[in-house]
């Protein structure tokens, strides 16, 4: 192909459809047919990333490999593309905004009066094509946030059709995804809020290419014609996208519906490749008919909305397939973990995971899962503050040091064993100023880490403004909680491991960050392993 292509999907009715499964399960058909691929999201918000964003607001922060943080659509990208995304790959409506005031307080539009047509939309549409620029994408997809018909959407639904023109068919294509309620009452499907819906996207110059239609029930030839007649798109390219048991089975789903031939055919491309997807469907198998179970124990400050701990949810997914195992998860809010409970809350469990998180809340519980996980020999892996408070309870009753603790938690500990990074203590604004994209780690032989990794050298993503304070190492050392990972330009304790367990991991970085289905994270795989052994 000559020229990147770019695939836009739009949805309507209802959020929370699945635009980011939708756009990640094309992708990875265009790339099992040999084509490079890579997905970006637009979101109509105006903070410039989640980054300051409570997880209850928008779930997950995902961090990409250079420090950007993203939506956790781009989890979903990189799990099923198994290739890294990068700040071009999500653009909010805060930098956006951010960028064109940049450029006029400048003196960039020489004294024009700056619009959001065409100043707004210019920027929009720049954004889009930087990484089809690149020129190392055959299909740039990009999934644009929201609902059709929202005030904050509207400025990106107006760059599409202005894209639209300016690429011309031959080089863009429009995936409108909407909803087919079902009405129990009258035990009819409806097809109205589609139609509505692309009706709201002509009324803003916008003709979809393809409608994907959600639904909970088969939709029949009679109402896939309706809809394809009423919404001025072809009978073949009215996609059904069914409910199903694991969001890996999508991709399978959409090439039987032909969701690639579509497109492909659209764009005038020729589909004589073959769809290569046999390590997917092995794995799809794994995860819909595992031959063991095995239940571990999530504890964290923000298990009401899992999603606030997508990538871990799914790093277990993959870690369990390669072991032939479902992991089922019990989630625990540390909130309610006290020293006179904890045995009761955690009684069971073959594996302890101590969640991410940032503040003061919670952190008494997730202290005494440690303790439980250490003291009653449960296979544990701590990540980000789970390490941290690994480190605490280990001085706290194992070093002797009762007042031991963070100094985010506590400024006037007098064991401050895990204290502020040196170069953060001069930072004062909280959006993107932390210990944010890859590090290399060097990991010491005779350890878990090496033994998951089968590796010393290796790069892990970051999301902290706190350390182990390295004034404790020796301590640490001597007592038994050995630092088995080490940053070796900062001299930063990366991963600490009690050798005297049976599995005992805490992990500064985010390993979650970088499971995908066909290369799950060694550490998760090593874990459920652990945990799978525990009698």
């Amino acid at each position: 192909m000559s020229a990147t292509k770019y695939i836009f999907v739009t949805g309507g009715v209802a959020s929370s459809l699945g635009k980011g499964i939708i756009s990640s399960s094309l992708a990875k058909l265009l790339q099992a047919r040999g084509y490079n691929v890579t997905i970006q999201k637009l979101d109509p918000y105006l903070n410039v990333d989640p980054g300051t964003l409570n997880p209850y607001e928008h779930g997950e922060c995902y961090v990409t490999d250079d420090g950007a943080e993203t939506d956790l659509d781009l989890g979903h990208y990189e799990r099923f593309l198994g290739v890294p995304t990068s700040q071009s790959n999500n653009v909010t409506t805060g930098r956006i905004y951010q960028s064109v005031i940049d450029k006029e307080r400048r003196g960039d539009f020489l004294g024009k009066t700056v619009q959001i047509i065409p100043h707004i939309t210019d920027e929009i549409k720049r954004r889009i094509k930087l990484l089809g620029k690149q020129g190392q994408f055959d299909f740039v997809i990009t999934e644009i946030g929201g609902t059709v018909g929202d005030i904050e959407s509207l400025p990106y639904i107006e760059s599409v059709r202005q894209l639209r023109y300016e690429l011309g068919t031959a080089n863009s294509l429009i995936i409108h995804l909407t909803l087919v309620p079902y009405l129990k009452a009258s035990g009819e499907l409806k097809t109205k809020p589609t139609q509505h819906s692309v009706k709201m996207l002509l009324e803003n110059g916008v003709q979809p290419d393809v409608l994907v239609l959600r639904t909970e029930h088969e939709l029949s030839e009679d109402i896939r014609r309706k809809v394809a007649l009423f919404c001025n798109v072809a009978n073949d390219s009215v996609i059904q996208s069914i409910d199903v048991s694991t969001i890996y089975e999508v991709p399978l789903l959409m090439q039987k519906e032909g969701l690639d031939q579509v497109v492909l055919n659209k764009l005038n491309i020729p589909t004589n490749k073959k769809v290569e997807l046999k390590p997917w469907k092995e794995f799809v198998e794994k995860v819909k008919k595992p031959e063991h179970t095995v239940t571990i124990g999530l504890v964290g400050k923000y298990v009401e909305l899992p999603d606030a701990y997508k990538s871990i949810v799914e790093g277990f997914i993959h870690g369990g397939a390669v072991n032939n195992t479902k992991v089922n998860l019990k989630y625990i809010h540390s909130e309610n973990l006290t020293e006179a409970n904890v045995s009761q809350e955690l009684a069971g469990l073959k594996g302890i995971l101590v969640a991410p998180g940032f503040g003061s809340r919670g952190i008494s519980g997730k202290v005494e899962a440690v303790r439980f996980a250490r003291e009653n020999n449960v296979p544990f892996l701590g990540i980000c503050l789970g390490m941290q408070c690994a480190v605490i309870e280990y001085a706290r009753n194992v070093l002797g040091y009762k007042d031991a603790n963070s100094v985010e938690m506590s400024r006037t500990t007098a064991y401050p064993v895990i204290d502020l990074m040196e170069e953060q203590k001069g930072v004062t604004d909280k959006g993107g100023t932390m210990r944010l994209g890859s590090y290399p780690c060097t990991v010491k032989k005779e350890s878990n880490a090496y033994r998951a990794y089968k590796t010393t050298e290796i790069n892990e993503r970051h999301r902290h403004r706190y350390e182990f304070n390295n004034k404790y190492f020796s301590d640490f050392e001597n007592a038994g909680m050995i630092p088995t990972g080490i940053n070796a330009d900062t001299n930063l304790v990366e991963i600490v491991e009690i050798p005297t367990h049976r599995w005992f991991v805490g992990v500064q970085f985010h390993p979650e960050y970088k499971s995908t289905v066909l290369n799950p994270h060694p550490l998760f795989v090593s874990f459920v392993k652990a945990a799978m052994e525990v009698e």
